[in-house]
């Protein structure tokens, strides 16, 4: 592959597993006798390039926090993740507000959320997965998390699953309260209203948008759902890379942008074809030399969530330029991949800084909230302090 030639790959989705710490106890499991018991897969949602169109489609805002499935029986309760692990214990603030909110015997689908200054603020969720209490207690104190239901899938005695959305939807409208800690999200059947909420909702930190069938059941663990996520375009220094495993090619390219003159690590980029990877070794290695982040920020560096083998990395002088997609900018770096666009041999190493990343028009998480105050929705007090002020 020459450094001139375009390339189009299929955008990869990437997710933050938790660590693993275990699944629900047996004990759990043979306290609760609802109709649903956990563990339980969430249904999932497929990627799509534009929200869908036509009769039957309900929309909603996609949150960016852990996903989280509520088990409530009685004074019992206990939240699974996406991967059936216990997320209680990392976020004991939103137990109380659930047990205030949720019906006695329920079954309830969501995403735990922690509102910053600028949004939601994903970095926040990470450091909650913490072996320590004592730290999870005061993170919870400072930075409180909230919990956004979208449906029910279990109520009193009755397994809903089989039920069409639209009435799970109007029964989690007509049995879940709405509290400080907790609410639900806002849905609209109007497609101008989704792409007006796809835009606005970005400056807030939301993720996108979320499309299911009104007639559609609860499928575990299928991909069910459609979800269409921001992405943004910008162009990076290469800046280094890491080899394959098998080391007959590239792995990953390691991307940078110049901030007041140094620059610094952003992301990676590994879509190319085995073929492509191979024949992007050699002209990589041509290029091989001192320069790379410099003075920056590096890849490499100490992190829970790496590997040890990802550490290992080849600077390169920063004389190329590519041009990459990405889904969401977590502080100053991707959070997942990017995807390689092309070569961008007509623009300078020292043009490619963060000003390309212009963040979005704010827009307040509040007005988010207020939207999802039903005609049938309870509104029950909780805490003093509002975890999702207004910018």
């Amino acid at each position: 592959m020459s450094f001139g030639e375009a390339d189009s790959i299929r955008f990869h989705d990437g997710y933050h597993e938790e660590p693993d710490e275990g699944t629900f106890p047996q004990q759990s499991r043979r306290r609760m006798s609802l109709p649903v018991p956990p563990p339980i897969k969430p249904m999932l949602a497929k990627l799509s390039a534009e929200i869908p169109s036509g009769e039957g489609w309900l929309y909603e805002p996609k949150w960016d926090g852990f996903r989280a499935i509520v088990f409530r029986e009685g004074d019992e309760l206990t939240i699974g993740s996406r991967n059936s692990k216990p997320l209680e214990r990392y976020f004991p603030e939103v137990v109380p507000a659930l047990l205030d909110c949720l019906p006695q015997r329920a079954v309830v689908d969501g995403e735990i959320v922690i509102a910053g200054e600028k949004g939601l603020d994903f970095d926040a969720l990470l450091l909650r997965i913490h072996p320590a209490a004592s730290r999870v207690k005061m993170l919870s104190e400072s930075m409180p998390s909230t919990f956004v239901a979208f449906d029910l899938i279990a109520e009193g005695d009755h397994d809903l699953r089989s039920l069409p959305f639209e009435h799970r939807r109007a029964k989690l409208e007509a049995s879940v309260g709405s509290s400080k800690d907790v609410f639900l999200t806002p849905q609209t059947s109007d497609l101008l209203t989704a792409k007006g909420w796809f835009t606005e909702f970005e400056g807030a930190g939301l993720d996108g948008i979320v499309a299911k069938l009104a007639a559609s059941s609860y499928l575990p663990g299928e991909r069910a759902m459609v979800k269409v996520k921001h992405l943004r375009t910008v162009d990076c220094v290469v800046a280094g890379y890491r080899l394959a495993k098998d080391a007959l090619g590239v792995g990953s390219l390691l991307l940078g942008l110049y901030v007041s003159g140094v620059l610094h690590y952003v992301g990676h980029t590994s879509s190319f074809t085995q073929k492509q990877k191979r024949e992007l070794l050699p002209e990589l290695q041509a290029i091989e030399g001192e320069g790379g982040f410099g003075m920056g920020r590096t890849p490499g560096g100490p992190s829970r969530w790496a590997a040890a083998d990802e550490k290992q990395w080849v600077p390169l002088k920063p004389i190329l330029v590519c041009e990459v997609s990405f889904d969401h900018l977590q502080g100053e770096r991707f959070r997942h991949g990017a995807t390689f666009l092309r070569w961008r041999p007509d623009r300078s190493p020292k043009d490619c800084t963060f000003a390309q990343l212009e963040p979005p028009n704010p827009f307040s998480l509040d007005d988010i909230r207020r939207l999802s105050a039903g005609p049938r929705g309870k509104q029950l007090g909780s805490r003093q302090e509002n975890p999702l002020p207004a910018e």
